[in-house]
């Protein structure tokens, strides 16, 4: 006889526990411990996806293992061709996350839609009137891509399994059900078992699989860890809606580098890659205006230039206000602190806020130069010069320390129109000398050097 049997899951990490406890000792999370009953005794449903079925091995040594390039799908799509890693691997296992109306299911359809590749679309969010009227806005013309509204998982391996398709596509995991567990969907044991029997149809059938997934308030892929191991590569589709740009993250990726980025444009006809994207991340006003500093940042080995502005203005209340969107709040309480002890500018008794333009949130050190310059800029009320940028890292000591791939950074700068960059001096012995530049390189040591180029005109 089947009995039920009440268990406690951890909805971040999955630990299980026999009974409920406000806090989950292996991943430290308050107020995580989920009731979920489960059905001990009841027999297995038929499968045709079990260990037994994937063909077994035998070990071998690793200089007898074949060496071969992985087959890859190409997408049609450079911004996520390049986050892939130069495409989509045969029997990839993809999870692509991000916050409830993003873009992750326009992302996906718009794609689908665009290869030529017989693909097997399983919703299980929307009906078929409703993906039909986003096909026509999106316009694409695949006619071997197959819509099916079902939230059954065994019904979706058998019909993955008549209609063979390229590639399948699951929106969202946190909809789908299997008869393995009695529980609702989008608990921790329905993703654990869903995930399973997917990643076994992968693998076995060598057909590539992209599971859609929702975020929680943290920002985490919603449901354990397990669902994040279990497959090849995370993708984190981010972005604020109040912007029209979207950022394509890399989170893991066992086919490829995780530091690429991807940037669309949010548009009515569905999102578009944008191949240029430091002409979008710059104002083109020609307003010479203080607290505007142009940085060159990379993204994996993507450059972009992008604007930094800063706002500094005296404190309404005792203690002062410091504001970063875009920038990591604790390495600009860094930077104002190495401004006020380095070079001598108080800004105890001031207000700084920083943004980063375009919504795109900011990680390279070498930014570091921009936002002091930009901070210090909007403090003395006076406007950087005009088409000059900045790349470099600011140490403790004041110093501005090299940068990785210096060349690719002022290739960018100079394509866009920059007559001058400020750079780490000791970089500059690492520049190739052949070539004639359009742009002047100005080499600088600490930030007093910085700042006298900016807003004495020493360097030039």
């Amino acid at each position: 006889m089947a009995k039920k049997k009440t268990i406690y899951h951890c909805s971040e990490c999955g630990a299980q526990y026999p009974k409920w406890q406000g806090f989950c000792s292996q991943c430290g999370v308050w107020n995580s411990i989920e009731e979920e009953e489960i059905v001990v005794g009841k027999k297995e449903t038929s499968s045709t996806f079990t260990a037994a079925s994937i063909t077994s091995s035998r070990p071998i040594r690793i200089q007898d293992i074949e060496r071969r390039e992985e087959a890859r799908l190409d997408l049609r799509d450079p911004e996520l061709n390049r986050v892939l890693g130069g495409g989509l691997v045969e029997g990839a296992f993809v999870l692509l996350g991000g916050e409830p109306g993003i873009g992750k299911s326009t992302l996906i359809l718009q794609t689908v839609l665009s290869i030529p590749y017989r693909t097997l679309y399983v919703s299980g969010e929307e009906s078929l009137s409703q993906l039909k009227m986003r096909a026509d806005r999106l316009g694409g013309t695949n006619e071997e891509c197959l819509i099916y509204a079902e939230t059954n998982l065994e019904k979706i391996l058998h019909t993955a399994l008549d209609v063979r398709p390229e590639l399948v596509v699951i929106d969202s995991i946190q909809t789908i059900q299997t008869e393995l567990s009695d529980s609702s969907a989008g608990s921790v044991s329905q993703i654990r078992e869903c995930a399973g029997a997917l990643l076994k149809y992968c693998k076995s059938e060598n057909v590539p699989v992209i599971l859609i997934g929702h975020i929680n308030k943290e920002g985490s892929i919603a449901g354990p860890k397990i669902l994040e191991h279990t497959v090849d590569v995370v993708l984190q589709f981010e972005g604020d809606k109040h912007y029209m740009y979207r950022i394509l993250r890399g989170q893991k990726n066992r086919f490829g580098s995780t530091a690429e980025l991807g940037i669309y444009e949010m548009r009515q006809s569905g999102l578009r890659p944008v191949e240029n994207p430091s002409e979008h991340l710059m104002s083109h006003t020609g307003l010479q205006l203080s607290g505007v500093a142009i940085a060159a940042a990379m993204e994996g080995v993507r450059p972009f230039l992008i604007e930094t502005q800063a706002l500094v203005s005296s404190a309404v209340y005792a203690t002062p206000q410091r504001s970063a969107t875009g920038y990591d709040t604790r390495r600009m309480n860094m930077l104002l602190a190495v401004l006020e002890k380095r070079a001598g500018f108080k800004l105890i008794q001031k207000d700084v806020f920083l943004n980063i333009a375009g919504g795109i949130r900011l990680n390279d050190p070498a930014s570091d130069l921009a936002v002091i310059s930009a901070v210090l800029s909007s403090s003395l009320d006076l406007a950087l010069p005009e088409g000059i940028c900045l790349t470099g890292e600011v140490g403790l000591s004041g110093e501005v320390r090299p940068v990785s791939r210096i060349e690719q950074r002022i290739m960018e700068a100079e394509r866009i129109g920059c007559r001058a960059m400020l750079l780490p001096e000791s970089n500059l012995a690492g520049i190739s000398e052949d070539k004639e530049r359009k742009i002047r390189l100005i080499g600088v040591k600490t930030v007093e050097e910085a700042f006298r180029v900016l807003f004495r005109g020493e360097g030039g």
